[in-house]
C-alpha cells in the first residue's frame, strides 16, 4: 500500500525505479554537497548517531535551553499535522527515519508515511530501523522533484529547508501537494532579534552551508502560497511553523 501511495505522490514510473538497498532511488550518483551541513550527512558516522546524540546536540544549540526537548518537539509536530488514521503523509528530508516512523504509528495500518531523503548513508540507517509496512523511502532531491497537487494529507520539513539550495522551490511542491485542510509543519532557522545575534548566525550559517531566515520571512512565504499560519514557536535561532491549506482551492 505504501509504495502504491508513494507512486500516486510522486507519479513514478515502475519501469525507471529502482530499490536496490530497500528505498526508491531516483537519484542514482551522489550529488555534490553544497556546505559542510550537507557534506556531514552523507558520511557513514552521522546516520549512526544522528537519532540519539547528533540532532539532541544541534537542536539544543538551536533552540537554547529553554526551547522544547527533542521529544516535546515531536509531540508538538504531530499535534500540528493533527491527520488521522489512513493518512498519506510525506516525510521531507527524513533522515535517519525518526519522523517517519512516529508517523506511521499514527496512520495506523490503512496509512502511509513516505519518506524522502537525498543522503544514502542516512536512508541505509532509515531501511535498517524500519519495520513498519505502512513506510517507504525514496532518494530524491526535493528541490527537483514535483509532487502531484492535492495528493497528501500532511507535510513535515523537520531541520532541513535552511539547507535547500532553493527552499522556496521546495516550499512551492510541498504546499502544492497537500490536499485542502491539508497541514504543513516546518521546524527550522530563524535570525535573532539584536543585531550581534543576527550577524553572528549569519555568518555561521554561510560558513557551515546553512540558511538562516529573517524573523517573519518563512510565514509570509507561507502565506504566499495560500497557506493559513495555525502555529510559529522560536527559540534561539530555532523556529517551528505549523499552517494549513485552506478548504477551497
Amino acid at each position: 500500500m505504501a509504495l502504491s501511495r508513494a507512486r500516486q505522490v510522486l507519479d513514478l514510473d515502475p519501469d525507471a525505479v529502482r530499490a536496490p538497498r530497500g528505498y526508491l532511488d531516483l537519484v542514482g550518483s551522489e550529488p555534490s554537497p553544497t556546505g559542510v551541513a550537507q557534506m556531514l550527512m552523507v558520511t557513514r558516522v552521522v546516520p549512526i548517531v544522528y537519532e540519539r546524540w547528533w540532532r539532541p546536540a544541534l537542536g539544543r544549540v538551536m533552540k537554547g535551553l529553554r526551547g522544547p526537548s527533542m521529544r516535546q518537539e515531536q509531540h508538538l509536530i504531530r499535534e500540528l499535522l493533527a491527520f488521522e488514521e489512513g493518512a498519506t503523509v510525506l516525510d521531507v528530508a527524513c533522515g535517519p527515519g525518526n519522523y517517519t516512523r512516529a508517523f506511521a504509528e499514527d496512520v495506523g495500518e490503512q496509512g502511509a508515511v513516505i519518506g524522502i531523503d537525498l543522503s544514502a548513508t542516512m536512508l541505509a540507517r532509515a531501511v535498517s530501523d524500519t519495520d513498519a509496512r505502512q513506510v517507504v523511502y525514496v532518494r530524491a532531491d526535493v528541490t527537483d522533484l514535483s509532487f502531484r497537487s492535492g495528493s497528501v494529507d500532511a507535510v513535515s520539513c523537520v531541520a532541513a529547508l535552511h539547507l535547500f539550495t532553493d527552499p522556496w522551490a521546495a516550499l512551492d511542491d510541498m504546499a502544492r501537494a497537500l490536499r485542502p485542510g491539508g497541514r504543513l509543519a516546518i521546524l527550522t532557522t530563524i535570525q535573532p532579534r539584536s543585531r550581534a545575534g543576527a550577524l553572528i548566525a549569519d555568518v555561521a550559517g554561510r560558513a557551515g552551508g546553512v540558511r538562516i531566515f529573517r524573523p517573519g520571512e518563512v510565514t509570509a512565504e507561507l502565506a504566499d502560497r495560500r497557506l493559513e499560519i495555525t502555529y510559529r514557536g522560536t527559540w534561539g535561532i530555532a523556529q517551528i511553523v505549523g499552517a494549513r491549506r485552506s478548504q477551497r482551492r
